[in-house]
């Protein structure tokens, strides 16, 4: 019995051995997969990343072609990427212009970034003595798609007061904020972009047709303040001044808002003034550089 028992205690060891081997050798097929895995993850991030940057530089899209050459990738292969981003919003495909530009959820993530950037933060001080300054509620708002998108209110002492909280929205064409950043397109973009979205009548006062509004914005670029004189509510005026960033792109916008009782015509271009130097004032702050003015 004690032989018996040897053998198969011998038989159980050399099993016993055959199952590490089997399972270690597993182990490590599991190993080397996920790593290969893990390094073609790690690729695809680093290609789209390639990609999302390529089209960050150039403002008016790029072509498939032109993506591929520019980031030294197949075009099948960049075309894939762009798939998958567009998939995510990350990317955006003009049809009109047959071009990819950069989408609505890399706007959202810069958002993120000018938080952390301490966007708000940093302009703050500057919107807090511009309530100081005017007396009227001081609003700063960024860009999102076809909108407008409040980031931070600084509010006046006075009992009648606009009122926009943080994340509320206004029609990038029929707001001041709005048409501050506007002025800075081209007047294709803005031909383009104002057919997409169409004219939203908020006021008798709102601006619907392409050619007042060109004249608008060229206004609004002499004199690098706009105004929305009632357009998106009735009894309310608003003036605007856009922050630039390191090359000159608008960041943001900075404005003032009141009724019409207070912010009257013969205030309007001494309260422009007054938001345009605040607005230099922040954009230096931010290491932004104030765009030169066309003759």
């Amino acid at each position: 019995m004690p032989e018996i028992g040897n053998s198969t205690d011998r038989f159980r060891k050399k099993d016993c051995i055959q199952k590490h081997r089997e399972d270690t050798e597993f182990m490590n097929a599991i190993s080397k997969r996920s790593d290969s895995e893990r390094s073609g993850q790690i690729q695809s991030v680093a290609r789209a990343i390639s990609v999302l940057n390529a089209l960050a530089a150039d403002e008016d899209g790029m072509t498939l072609t032109q993506i591929a050459h520019t980031v030294t990738l197949p075009p099948s292969t960049v075309h894939r990427l762009l798939t998958t981003l567009q998939q995510e919003r990350y990317v955006r495909f003009d049809t009109e212009r047959g071009a990819w530009q950069i989408g609505v959820q890399c706007f959202a993530v810069g958002n993120a970034f000018l938080r952390t950037r301490d966007l708000v933060a940093i302009t703050r001080p500057y919107m807090r003595r511009l309530m100081e300054e005017s007396g009227e509620t001081v609003n700063l708002a960024v860009r999102d798609h076809d909108e407008m998108v409040y980031l931070a209110q600084v509010e006046c002492r006075e009992m009648m007061r606009a009122f926009a909280k943080p994340g509320a929205r206004v029609p990038i064409a029929g707001s001041a904020v709005g048409k501050t950043l506007l002025a800075r397109l081209r007047t294709d973009d803005v031909s383009k972009l104002l057919t997409r979205i169409g004219s939203e009548h908020k006021t008798r006062r709102t601006i619907d047709a392409l050619p007042r509004m060109e004249q608008e914005l060229a206004r609004v670029r002499e004199v690098e303040y706009a105004i929305d004189n009632e357009e998106h509510s009735v009894g309310l005026r608003c003036v605007a001044s856009a922050v630039f960033g390191h090359h000159s792109e608008p960041l943001a916008a900075i404005s003032i808002s009141g009724p019409t009782a207070r912010i009257t015509d013969e205030r309007i271009d001494k309260l422009g003034k007054i938001v345009c130097s605040v607005a230099r004032e922040a954009t230096a702050a931010l290491g932004g550089i104030w765009p030169q003015t066309n003759a």
